[in-house]
C-alpha cells in the first residue's frame, strides 16, 4: 500500500508536511547560534548601530575598489554567440564597485553573510527562477553549482540503507556521492524517451520492505538532455512521474543543467517585444513547476551557459528544505563566493542583461549547440551508418548522443539462456567487446565514454522475472559522445570513429588489453 500523506492545515488552507524525509543528520543539526543573531541584527531596522559584534573585515580594508566584466553586447547582434566567438561581437562593460552605485556593492558582496547567499543576489535569482520556472510556494538557496546543491540535498534527505531511485544509466560523479554514507540506488529501467513511469511505480508497488529496507523516498532525475543518454522527457511523462511521487510520498531532485539547451525549438525574432517572455514559451515544463506539494527540490546551475568554472547555482524547494539548507550551510560550507555572485548580479541587474538579454543569449547558446549536433549526426550518418554497426538517437537538448553498438553482430558475441543462480549475472559478453572496443577507439584517436561507468549496480531483489529479465551488464551496449566541442573535433572524432568500429567487427581475434 503507498504510504499515508502527512498534512496539516494552514489558514484553512491543507499543506503536504514532508518534514518526514529528512534524514537523521538533517534532523540533529542545529542552526548556527552566531549567525541567527546576525540575522536578527540584519533585521532590527536601526540604522545607527555601534557594531562591535562581528569579525569580519571593514571593506575599507579590502585591497580592491572595482572589478570590471567585458561580456557580449547582446542587443546589438541578432546571433551573438557566433560573432563572439569569431571575436567580432560589440562589447559591454560591467562594473562591480565597492563605493559607487551598481547592482551589488563589492562592500556588501565580500562580507560574510546569509548561507542563502548575499540577499542581493537571492533576488536577482529568485527574479529568474519565478520568471522561467513559476514555481508556487518555493525559495531559493545558493550553491557552489549543481555537484555541491546535490550532495547537500543527499545529504539532508539520506540515512543510511535508504534507496534512492534514478534513471538505469545516469552520471556517476552524483551517484557516488551519497554511497560513503550508506545511500543505495536503485535504477528505473529507461528507454529513448528517458524514465519509463510505469517501470517506476512497478519498482515502488513490488518493493518488499521485509527484505529490502524502507521503500524508496527520493527519486534523482535529469529531464533534459540526460547525461549519458541524451534522453528529454516529455510532458506526459514528467505529470505521470510527478503522480507517481504524489501516491508513493516520494521527494524529486530535478537536476537540469541542460534546461536551456533545448532544441528544435520555435526560435524567437530577437527583436520583438518581451523577448524574454517569448522564449520562455519554448522551453519544456520543469517538475518544479508542476509542484503543488513542495516535494521537488529544483537544481541549476551558470555552468553549462556561462562557464563551468563560475561554480555558482541555486536549488529550489519549499521553505521548510531551504531552512534546512541553509542551518547545514552555515555551519559548514558557507555561502558562495563573492565574486560569482557579484558577476550575476550585475550581468542580469538593471546595468547589465537582464533577462531579456540573458534570454537572447540563451537561444544563440542552444543554437549554436544544435549546429554542432547536426554537425555529429550528419558525420555520424556519412561515416558510421553505413557500416551497420552502430544507431545513433538524435538528442531533443543537452550535450550528449548515445551510440548503440550492435555487438551481436560481431564474431565473437557470445549468449545463453538462463540457467539458474543470480538473475542479474551476464549472460553475454558484451562488457568483454565494449572493453575491446574501448581500446580500439583509444588506439584510433578518439575519446568516447562506455556505458559501464553509468550503469546503476542491479540487486538480485529487484528482479521480477528470473527468465525474461536482461541483466544490466547485457544492456551496456552504448557509447556517449559530447558534441560540446570544435566543429573540427567532431568531424575528426566521428570520422575516426567510424573507422575504428569497421576494423573492429572485421577483426575477430582482438585480445582484450582493459
Amino acid at each position: 500500500m503507498p504510504p499515508a500523506g502527512h498534512h496539516s492545515s494552514v489558514d484553512g488552507n491543507t499543506k503536504v508536511d514532508l518534514s518526514h524525509h529528512l534524514s537523521q543528520e538533517a534532523r540533529e543539526r542545529l542552526p548556527n547560534p552566531m549567525k541567527d543573531l546576525w540575522r536578527l541584527v540584519a533585521t532590527c531596522g536601526k540604522t545607527d548601530l555601534a557594531n562591535m559584534g562581528n569579525g569580519d573585515p571593514h571593506h575599507s580594508l579590502y585591497p580592491f575598489r572595482q572589478i570590471m566584466f567585458e561580456v557580449p553586447s547582446v542587443t546589438k547582434k541578432p546571433d551573438p554567440v557566433p560573432a563572439w566567438r569569431q571575436g567580432a561581437c560589440p562589447t559591454q562593460i560591467l562594473h562591480s564597485y565597492k563605493d559607487e552605485p551598481c547592482t551589488l556593492t563589492l562592500r556588501n558582496a565580500f562580507q560574510y553573510t546569509h548561507g542563502a547567499g548575499v540577499p542581493e543576489c537571492q533576488e536577482i535569482i529568485t527574479n529568474l527562477t519565478n520568471f522561467f520556472f513559476a514555481p508556487s510556494n518555493h525559495e531559493i538557496t545558493l550553491t557552489l553549482g549543481n555537484s555541491d546543491g546535490l550532495t547537500k540535498l543527499f545529504r539532508l534527505l539520506g540515512t543510511k540503507g535508504d534507496h534512492f531511485l534514478t534513471d538505469e544509466f545516469t552520471f556517476p560523479a552524483m551517484t557516488n556521492a551519497p554511497l560513503a554514507y550508506g545511500i543505495k540506488w536503485v535504477g528505473v529501467k529507461m528507454d529513448a524517451g528517458g524514465m519509463i513511469p510505469e517501470e517506476m511505480e512497478r519498482v515502488l508497488t513490488n518493493w518488499d520492505e521485509s527484505k529490502m529496507g524502507r521503500r524508496p523516498h527520493v527519486l534523482y532525475m535529469i529531464p533534459v538532455g540526460q547525461n549519458p543518454t541524451g534522453s528529454t522527457l516529455s510532458l506526459e511523462r514528467r505529470k505521470k512521474i510527478y503522480a507517481i511521487a504524489q501516491k508513493w510520498d516520494l521527494v524529486i531532485i530535478e537536476d537540469d543543467p541542460y534546461y536551456f539547451l533545448q532544441y528544435d525549438t520555435q526560435v524567437i525574432p530577437t527583436d520583438v517585444d518581451n523577448f524574454g517572455k517569448e522564449f520562455s514559451k519554448t522551453l519544456a515544463p520543469t517538475m518544479l513547476s508542476l509542484d503543488v506539494d513542495g516535494r521537488v527540490c529544483r537544481v541549476d546551475s551558470f555552468s553549462k551557459v556561462i562557464g563551468p568554472g563560475m561554480r555558482l547555482g541555486w536549488i529550489t524547494s519549499s521553505s521548510m528544505f531551504r531552512e534546512q539548507l541553509v542551518h547545514y550551510t552555515d555551519s559548514g560550507p558557507q555561502h558562495p563566493h563573492a565574486f560569482g555572485q557579484a558577476f550575476v548580479c550585475e550581468l542580469l541587474g538593471e546595468y547589465g542583461w537582464q533577462i531579456d538579454g540573458f534570454s537572447r543569449w540563451l537561444q544563440s547558446l542552444r543554437l549554436d549547440y544544435q549546429r554542432r549536433r547536426d554537425l555529429m549526426l550528419q558525420i555520424f550518418r556519412r561515416e558510421v551508418e553505413p557500416t551497420g554497426y552502430a544507431t545513433i538517437t538524435c538528442p531533443e537538448g543537452g550535450m550528449f548522443v548515445w551510440i548503440e553498438v550492435k555487438f551481436e553482430l560481431h564474431p565473437r558475441y557470445r549468449s545463453k539462456p538462463y540457467a539458474g543462480g543470480s538473475p542479474i549475472t551476464p549472460r553475454t559478453n558484451t562488457e568483454d567487446l565494449s572493453l575491446e572496443l574501448l581500446q580500439k577507439f583509444l588506439d584510433s584517436d578518439v575519446v568516447v565514454m562506455p556505458a559501464k561507468p553509468f550503469a546503476i549496480k542491479e540487486n538480485d531483489l529487484w528482479v521480477e522475472n528470473l527468465v525474461t529479465h536482461v541483466p544490466r551488464l547485457d544492456r551496456i551496449k552504448f557509447f556517449r559522445a559530447t558534441f560540446a566541442g570544435t566543429e573540427e573535433t567532431i568531424e575528426r572524432g566521428m570520422t575516426r570513429f567510424g573507422k575504428a568500429i569497421k576494423e573492429f567487427f572485421q577483426e575477430p581475434r582482438i585480445a582484450a588489453r582493459l
